[in-house]
């Protein structure tokens, strides 16, 4: 029986840029997303409506055909009001530069993130390229052009 933890898995070269750099860690068995962890020498204070740039002290070589999707973690978000600025940060397989994330305080007071705090989450995913075909005409739907909550309607 092949062990759960190696179903859907494969290597991902990491470059440590610190030495306070951490590898991300999946905190179950079953986990989508490796926690990316901040890897900074002191506190770092975000002030309300504030955004600030938080490295994570590490590189990565993701293969091609994957992305790396940068998320925001629950408990941050829902606690402190703190998420990515731009919600998800994609990671694309030819970037080797340091990953870093955009925290953004949604609150209204001032919120700190302290050195080795766990401060998103990355999952790979696949991708395909588009290959835009531009066009006069497109098929039909039954639901056509209605967006922004139509399909709740009757």
């Amino acid at each position: 029986m092949e062990n759960k933890s190696e179903i859907n898995s494969m290597r991902i070269k990491l470059k440590k840029l610190r030495d306070n750099a951490s590898l991300p860690v999946y905190g179950t068995e079953f986990a989508a997303g490796a926690d990316l962890v901040a890897a900074i020498d002191e506190p770092v204070k975000i002030g309300p409506g504030k955004t600030v740039p938080i490295g994570t002290g590490i590189a990565l070589e993701i293969p091609t055909g994957l992305t790396g999707l940068v998320f925001g973690r629950s408990g941050l978000a829902s606690k402190r009001d703190l998420a990515p600025a731009n919600k998800v940060g994609v990671i694309d397989s030819d970037y080797r530069g340091e990953i870093t994330v955009m925290m953004h305080n949604h609150g209204s007071e001032e919120r700190e993130i302290i050195p080795g705090e766990r401060i998103a989450q990355i999952i790979f995913m696949p991708y395909i390229k588009g290959i835009f075909e531009e066009t006069d005409s497109l098929g039909m739907t039954g639901r056509g052009e209605c967006g922004f909550g139509s399909t709740g309607r009757k």
